[in-house]
């Protein structure tokens, strides 16, 4: 029995010798193993580094009882982040991993990561233990198998674009006056009646008023004479004419009256005739409830020769009747319009008034002021008076955000933006919104936003972008950027593979910009463009030298790690 027990314990001592050896073996011939990882370099998209590997193991490589765990780990200064392992087994292995047999055999994995900012020089390496089920565990040495991590949609700008909300102040606004001259039927002389009419003495009243407030100027008159469309062409056109010139005459001698100095200018007053108001008749019946008034206007789309018309309505004999008794009359006229300019406060007097004598002053000129200079303090007290003075002015809480907004008080900002969309609910407000979301960090809210603007403009559609960029929807953000030149939409261009088209959108940028020349160094060495890389590049770092210590980590130029040039850049 002695030499039994002694038997067994020699016999798991050899075996479990020989796991060990066999899995030391394992370590040692690990190079052997084949990792095929994709992409070579890695890349941050949405915000994760995803990374794809193939392993393939050489025949009689693995030992039948063994698992062999590979866990792919990210490893830079200062930190490390593993992803979760792979497990793969021998065939004599009682599990459910991938088998591996005495033939060799491969295995797939993917895996991803939260980008850190650590992880833009970095290597990925992978790190392996073998073990027999209760026996002792063999680590492997790391296997480096890629490098990373290419960042560059991190290099999205989230300038917002917020909108202002317009003032609607008009320093001259055109004004017209308008009085009607009632001619009888075939004649052209001005009846007393008609100079004393309700009209005429309104028109008289209001030329006094032009003349005798300084801020009111007249602009010129015009009289359009018409005869109504019955009887003979010929007719009709002198008629009109004749008219034309009695009123001219007419309201010529009352200028005179009123000692409008413009009068005396020749071209003051201008005259236009209508031998046949077909138009003014047609507006009239449409208005009106005579008898069979949608065939007489049925008439009228059918025939275009006014002899035709003439005709064919007359012979409709009820509702003749009807219109020369209530439609004709009225179209024997002359119109007088009195055009002027009501003249508003200039800049200048603007600006003195909201310093001085502000509660004067309606919203429209208050919201116009602020526009008058570009001190931000100046803009932001400007609209905090005119939503104090008209509370529920979402224009001024909005145009208020604006102002906080590019002086960085991006809270504050937000809070009056809320405040304006619970006043109106508006377009600029959310777009407004969506971009204070953006910067400080609320994505999904900013979506939101951006989502809900109804009629989206330029600005919404580049708060998206930004979002695609950040989400990795790079085809998306091209299209939310399209093609107008910016460096956001070459961003996008490049991160979509379009280097070209994102050349040509960078080389339309028309200012000096360090982000755009060093994107314009990443494309080049994209392009294989070296002149056209270095260029940009030492361009950026002259423009902000701060690009240095980005430049040092940016795996985009890994291959130029070594070059003496781009020694010289970083230094």
């Amino acid at each position: 029995m002695k030499n039994f027990r002694l038997l067994t314990f020699a016999l798991v001592a050899v075996v479990a010798f020989s796991s060990c050896n066999s899995l030391e073996k394992m370590k040692k011939n690990h190079p052997d193993v084949s990792y095929n990882v994709v992409p070579e370099v890695l890349k941050e998209q949405g915000g994760e580094v995803e990374v794809a590997i193939t392993g393939t193991f050489p025949e009689k490589y693995i030992n039948k009882k063994a698992n062999v765990e590979i866990t792919p780990v990210i490893v830079f200064d200062g930190g490390e982040k593993a992803l979760d392992p792979v497990t793969v087994q021998g065939e004599k292995v009682m599990g459910n991993n991938k088998v591996i047999t005495a033939d060799g055999g491969s295995f797939s994995y993917s895996g991803k990561v939260p980008f850190e900012e650590g992880m833009r020089k970095s290597e990925l390496v992978l790190r392996v233990k073998a073990y027999v089920e209760g026996k002792k565990e063999v680590y492997f040495d790391d296997m480096k198998v890629a490098d990373g991590v290419i960042a560059t949609s991190t290099y999205v700008l989230k300038m917002p674009q917020a909108i202002i909300m317009p003032d609607k102040y008009q320093r001259i606004v055109a004004e017209t006056k308008t009085a009607d001259l009632m001619f009888q039927i075939n004649r052209a002389n001005i009846r007393g009646s008609q100079m004393k009419s309700d009209e005429m003495k309104a028109l008289k009243d209001f030329v006094k008023l032009v003349e005798a407030t300084e801020n009111l100027e007249f602009t010129g008159t015009e009289i359009s004479a018409y005869a109504s469309p019955d009887g003979a062409l010929d007719l009709n056109t002198k008629l009109s004419e004749k008219r034309a010139v009695t009123s001219k005459q007419y309201l010529d001698r009352e200028l005179k009256r009123a000692k409008i100095e413009e009068a005396k200018n020749s071209d003051f007053i201008s005259t236009k005739t209508t031998a046949e108001d077909w138009e003014g008749f047609q507006k009239l019946m449409a208005e009106s409830n005579i008898q069979d008034k949608d065939l007489i206007l049925r008439v009228l789309s059918m025939y275009s020769d006014p002899a035709v018309r003439e005709k064919e309505i007359k012979n409709i004999s009820a509702a003749y009747k009807e219109i020369a008794k209530d439609i004709l009359p009225l179209l024997r006229r002359s119109k007088i319009d009195v055009n002027i300019n009501r003249i508003g406060l200039s800049d200048e007097e603007i600006m003195q008034y909201i310093k001085s004598k502000a509660d004067t002053l309606g919203i429209e000129e208050i919201l116009y002021a602020a526009t008058l200079t570009e001190d931000n303090g100046a803009k932001a007290k400007i609209y905090s008076y005119g939503l104090n003075r008209y509370p529920k002015c979402v224009r001024a809480a909005n145009n208020l955000g604006v102002i906080q907004m590019n002086e960085g008080d991006f809270e504050e900002a937000k809070a009056t933006f809320e405040k304006a969309q619970g006043l109106y609910d508006n377009d600029a407000v959310k777009n407004n919104l969506g971009y204070a979301s953006l910067v400080l960090g609320d994505n999904v809210k900013a979506k939101e936003y951006f989502t809900s603007v109804g009629n989206p403009g330029k600005e919404t559609n580049d708060g998206l972008g930004i979002l695609a960029i950040i989400d990795g929807n790079y085809q998306d953000a091209s299209n939310y950027f399209g093609s107008a030149t910016s460096y956001n939409g070459a961003l996008a261009k490049v991160l979509n593979g379009d280097d070209q088209g994102a050349k040509t959108m960078l080389d339309g940028i028309d200012h000096d910009c360090y982000r755009a020349s060093y994107l314009k160094g990443i494309v080049g060495a994209h392009l294989g463009d070296e002149t056209y890389m270095w260029d940009n590049l030492k361009k950026a770092i002259d423009l902000n030298p701060d690009m240095k210590a980005v430049l040092a980590t940016d795996m985009e130029f890994g291959k130029y790690f070594a070059d003496d040039k781009f020694a010289a850049l970083v230094q």
